[in-house]
């Protein structure tokens, strides 16, 4: 069935139109109108004001046969016949009267025209140019309902601005395999059509922010040789009612004219929330939007060569009629990158800067677990800065490993200066760390400890890294991590016999730990494998909520304090075991203030040393 369309008038009719009815009014109503306000008297009258000094200014008009005049006000004009009178300029002059003739000439056509029409069109022209400008103020573009709002102004790209191509994106190697197969299939559909095979409507790109979702769309764009339109969800949002429907619509009407093409949706949850089910509270014009996307993307109209590439990092809050096959075939997951990713990533960004030849590049991605693509770009980016900042020509791979730590941990507080208390204390808090780690199995070595303050308020810092990748952890593992957080504490406990604020972030992630092995991990004999808490938003910080009863939820608590309780006291009596170890190198991290963990094994590996006894700590 065909659909049929009502033929459209164009826009050049309209102006048509106008300038008919603009020079009907300028020839007929406008002389008519000039007509009536000119009053008429005869030639004696004329003749009796101009005697009594009644009479301002008088135009003879030879050619149209009459005279012209005002009254001494000049507020009423008058208008006469000539007769045939001699003596009336003589008059004219002993009257005092301002006398003006006409000047008798043939009129060009031309110029009679472009008169008229000349007007008209710079009418025209003015008219257009504010309407252009009026539509730009508010959002519009083309030619859709008032001030354009309803058409979509997504961007075309016929081949990538950036030049990005699928070799520029490294560490999602299985994300690429399935986009470069959409490119394929645009290329050269014949060979799936042969074995029967369909493309994906839909492919839809899901993961934590900066791993690299929108990159992977600019190298698609890189790639194929359609059309490539890149639109994101919050460009659908309009303050009127069906606005955004007209651009879902408008959008996808130039999709179909240009297919075989993609279409990119960055951020589409904004738009694919879902739906209330009419419910008070809810947003009528997003669920328009979601309901005319729905409509697009498979109705009984087909998309033939639209292909839907979309990405989001909160894929639990998409309505389900969205993200089912048909419409979003293919779900793609963009995660963070492993340490081959990684290291991948960080030669990619670094083909970009002048780096030394020396540059470990494995040793950098083993010290940046869990960044993601944005921040490892971060930190290259970061290590040039810092060269710069050096006067060297290229970044080395100390310009690299610290870059890491102003991503992690901020940069460098210059003026920041601690008195020696605070100094003496952080000095033993970081040790504590550092020695608690290293006195455990199943524990990260220690890469750096320093006890330089830092942008992001931390007074000192432990890095540990592992030697790979790491994606299970066990109980023994937990248990051993959250003894490490509590080590800090424990050995300003152990040195001091007195606590400080400095453990609030460690205590944090240690409750949090805890919390996560008996709610979410069934690592409680109590609980055993019941999930005590439902997780949402794992991309965008893994928020989690409590599902139990309150008495349940007292009983974690209690597990909870037991736990982290267990483990802090057995960081105190490992440091208390070791404490010629912990005083030795305390003293060292004081006097140094940053050491590798290089340093601190050997140190460790050595036999104790006798301590001054103005060392903070040693005096019992």
């Amino acid at each position: 069935m065909n659909e049929v369309k009502s033929p459209k008038k164009p826009l050049l009719y309209y102006y048509f139109v106008a300038m008919l009815l603009v020079m009907l009014f300028n020839f007929i109503a406008m002389p008519w109108i000039s007509e009536h306000q000119i009053k008429d008297v005869d030639y004696n009258t004329f003749v009796t004001m101009t005697e009594q000094g009644e009479v301002g200014r008088v135009e003879i008009q030879e050619q149209s046969n009459r005279i012209l005049f005002t009254s001494s006000d000049e507020k009423t004009v008058y208008k006469t016949a000539m007769v045939p009178d001699d003596g009336l300029v003589q008059r004219l002059l002993d009257a005092g009267v301002s006398t003006t003739g006409e000047e008798i000439e043939q009129t060009s056509l031309l110029v009679s025209i472009l008169a008229w029409v000349l007007p008209i069109i710079i009418f025209v022209a003015l008219g257009q140019y504010m309407s252009r400008k009026m539509m730009e103020k508010m959002g519009g573009g083309g030619n859709s309902m008032m001030f354009n709002m309803g058409k979509s102004n997504a961007k075309v790209y016929v081949k990538s601005a950036e030049g990005i191509k699928f070799d520029d994106v490294a560490g999602e190697d299985e994300a690429k395999e399935n986009l470069t197969e959409v490119v394929n299939y645009l290329h050269d559909p014949s060979k799936y059509q042969e074995i029967g095979a369909s493309m994906p409507k839909g492919i839809l790109l899901v993961g934590p922010p900066g791993t690299g979702k929108t990159m992977l769309a600019k190298a698609v764009a890189g790639e194929a040789n359609v059309p490539f339109f890149s639109m994101s969800g919050s460009e659908f949002v309009e303050m009127f009612v069906g606005m955004g429907a007209s651009k879902v619509r408008d959008l996808f009407k130039q999709a179909k004219e240009k297919a075989p093409c993609i279409v990119f949706i960055d951020e589409i949850d904004a738009i694919g929330q879902k739906r209330s089910g009419g419910q008070y509270g809810g947003n009528d014009e997003r669920e328009q939007t979601l309901n005319q996307l729905l409509t697009e993307m498979d109705g009984f109209e087909g998309n033939n060569g639209v292909i839907i590439l979309a990405a989001t990092n909160r894929p639990e809050s998409l309505d389900p009629a969205l993200t089912r096959p048909g419409r979003f075939d293919r779900r793609v997951p963009v995660e963070l990158p492993d340490l081959a990713g990684r290291e991948a990533i960080l030669k990619v960004h670094a083909k970009k800067i002048k780096t030394a030849d020396d540059v470990d590049f494995h040793t950098i991605a083993r010290m940046a677990s869990g960044a993601s693509g944005a921040e490892l770009a971060n930190i290259v980016n970061e290590a040039a800065l810092r060269a710069v900042r050096d006067g060297r020509k290229f970044a080395t791979e100390a310009d690299m490993e610290e870059s890491i730590e102003v991503v992690i941990a901020g940069y460098q507080k210059k003026n920041a200066i601690l008195t020696d208390k605070e100094k003496w204390t952080v000095s033993y808090h970081e040790i504590g760390h550092a020695l608690v780690a290293a006195m455990q199995t199943h524990s990260a070595p220690v890469q750096k400890i320093t006890i330089i303050p830092r942008t992001s308020g931390a007074l000192g810092y432990t890095m540990q890294v592992d030697e790979g990748n790491h994606y299970l952890m066990s109980k023994v593992e937990i248990e051993n991590k959250i003894a490490t957080l509590t080590g800090g504490r424990a050995a300003e406990e152990v040195a001091f016999g007195s606590v400080t604020t400095g453990a609030s972030n460690d205590i944090e992630q240690a409750t949090k730990l805890a919390r996560a092995m008996i709610t979410r991990y069934g690592m409680s004999e109590d609980f055993d494998m019941v999930a005590l808490e439902t997780v949402t938003n794992q991309y965008l910080g893994g928020d989690a909520s409590l599902a139990c009863s309150t008495e349940t939820q007292t009983n974690i608590d209690r597990q909870v304090v037991a736990l982290v309780k267990k483990q802090h006291e057995k960081a105190a009596q490992l440091l208390l075991q070791n404490r010629g170890k912990l005083d030795q190198l305390a003293q060292y991290l004081y006097e140094k203030e940053t050491i590798t963990g290089d340093e601190f094994m050997a140190m460790l590996n050595e036999p104790a040393a006798q301590l001054p006894q103005d060392v903070p700590g040693t005096q019992e």
